[in-house]
């Protein structure tokens, strides 16, 4: 038989850890090994217990779960799936290094929740637990003068990813400067968490960068990262690249998806089009990123060395999708280059 996940859960209702408790346990692959109401609990059950994968809520009593994040982890670098209603304390985890999260759910929604996290704790319990800081990303850009000339109406930049992506793709883009080509992004995200994240690399990013809306411009100096639950495709007309923001069926488990994203981005942009498939579990984005390739698009795959899961970059690798595989921190002057 498979060795089990050992899970500990930590929430400081004792309610809803005894309900993690129980259904949890009900996974075939899963073994909950412990549970604690606190930060200091966990931290003795952690070194106690050796959990492989640990849920962590934020709101705690003592010590909150962002700042357990920050002390645990460098001692003892655990996969964390963080469960909380607010995106902002979901990002917060991401960047203290956190594999995962998943939004509380309300008493209508716990069956689709408990089905969710069981799939999360699995993803996490393969996860690679590392913490990048921001200034070791930092690679010498070009200046924004390689820009003028290339037609960058033209042009347009796609990039997917999933679990450990925000962090990933934040790294990515703040490095890009404010004349670089539209961006559109597809990052697996539930509905309320993508416009939280996309004011979040607004902050952070030269370019602007906003939840995408059904009919938003695709311009130079603008990331439209795609709404939870809607679908981005890239469509032109006489003015230019613009975008379809649409409600529909899961592709590839997911929606937004993206493989639909990337095959719009053939089928409309073509040559002019560079594709970037980063950290993530699963398939999605591998099929879509060979679709580009094969009309002629420019194509980079994160390597498993700077994955959080190399799920996603692989698939998309070992299809013959990637042109160039490449560290994270090399990604951002990889697209400039290729912009020229």
């Amino acid at each position: 038989m498979a060795k089990k996940i050992r899970l500990l859960i930590v929430d400081d209702s004792i309610i809803f850890r005894t309900m993690l408790s129980k259904e949890m346990g009900n996974f075939d692959e899963i073994e909950v090994i412990g549970t604690a109401g606190d930060a200091f609990e966990a931290k003795e059950k952690i070194i106690c217990l050796k959990p492989d994968v640990v849920t962590l809520d934020v709101e705690m009593p003592k010590m909150n779960g962002i700042d357990f994040l920050g002390r645990i982890l460098p001692e003892h670098p655990v996969p964390v799936v963080v469960v909380t209603s607010s995106p902002v304390s979901a990002f917060d985890a991401i960047s203290a290094g956190a594999v995962e999260y998943i939004k509380k759910p309300t008493y209508a929604e716990t069956a689709a929740f408990i089905a969710e996290l069981g799939k999360k704790v699995i993803i996490a319990s393969n996860a690679r637990v590392r913490r990048i800081s921001a200034a070791s990303l930092k690679t010498a850009m070009p200046l924004e003068s390689i820009l003028s000339g290339v037609g960058s109406k033209e042009k347009i930049i796609a990039i997917g990813a999933s679990t450990g992506g925000t962090e990933a793709l934040a790294s990515v883009l703040e490095n890009l400067p404010k004349a670089t080509p539209g961006i559109i992004v597809v990052q697996h995200m539930p509905a309320g968490f993508t416009k939280m994240y996309a004011d979040r690399l607004n902050r952070i990013c030269n370019m602007q960068a906003r939840e995408a809306v059904d009919g938003d411009r695709v311009v130079p100096g603008l990331i439209l990262i795609a709404a939870g639950e809607y679908h981005l495709r890239l469509l032109r007309d006489s003015r230019g690249y613009y975008i379809s923001s649409k409600r529909g069926e899961k592709v590839t488990g997911h929606c937004p998806s993206v493989d639909v994203m990337f095959d719009s981005v053939a089928d409309t942009a073509k040559a002019n089009a560079i594709g970037a498939i980063l950290t993530g579990m699963g398939a999605d984005g591998a099929k879509g990123l060979l679709k580009m390739k094969n009309a002629g698009a420019f194509t980079i795959g994160q390597d498993k060395e700077t994955c959080v899961v190399y799920g996603m970059p692989m698939v998309a690798y070992n299809i013959g999708a990637v042109k160039r595989q490449a560290p994270l921190q090399a990604i951002s002057k990889i697209i400039l280059d290729n912009l020229k």
